[in-house]
């Protein structure tokens, strides 16, 4: 099977577990993230190049999808070749500092603990990006819109705890 017109899918079930794991732990964070009228979010003061709140899903849902098909390639590339198992330990790494922010942002109400964690996120996806180089290349280029988000997420995140002493 083939992908992105580059990609070829060697296991459809390895992919399809790989995508499944991003969407379905990376939703984790929907369950205490409140944006609604009235919450302790939208009270909140917010940078003026805050995003709409509807854009948030969607851009992660393909984030997720991205971070999943890339998760596959290098999964896929072997788990004893070298470097495998320390990309694919950073990935998982960094995956759960994304799904703590919310946890610490949106459930424990708290900009600077999620700001403390979004840094240390960026740094690990960043570390993920290189490790993932050495491995294939090509899972790099799914990252980067992920890498991207998260640099924005990071001034949006200081933004809002600048704002709410």
């Amino acid at each position: 099977m083939d992908i992105f017109g580059r990609i070829t899918i060697r296991s459809p079930a390895k992919l399809a577990a790989a995508l499944l794991f991003c969407i379905i732990a990376g939703s984790l964070g929907s369950l205490v993230t409140v944006t609604r009228p009235g919450s302790w979010y939208a009270l909140l003061a917010k940078p003026s190049f805050q995003p709409p709140n509807w854009v948030f899903a969607p851009v992660w849902t393909v984030l997720f999808f991205l971070m999943g098909t890339a998760l596959y390639l290098v999964w896929e590339t072997g788990i004893g070749k070298p470097g495998v198992r320390y990309a694919l330990y950073l990935f998982f790494v960094q995956f759960a500092f994304n799904i703590l922010w919310s946890f610490l942002f949106f459930g424990l109400r708290s900009p600077l603990l999620g700001l403390l964690d979004i840094i240390v996120l960026w740094c690990m996806i960043l570390a993920t990006i290189m490790a993932f180089y050495k491995v294939r290349k090509s899972a790099v280029y799914l990252l980067l819109p992920y890498f991207a988000w998260v640099s924005f997420a990071t001034i949006l995140n200081a933004g809002i705890y600048f704002l709410n002493p």
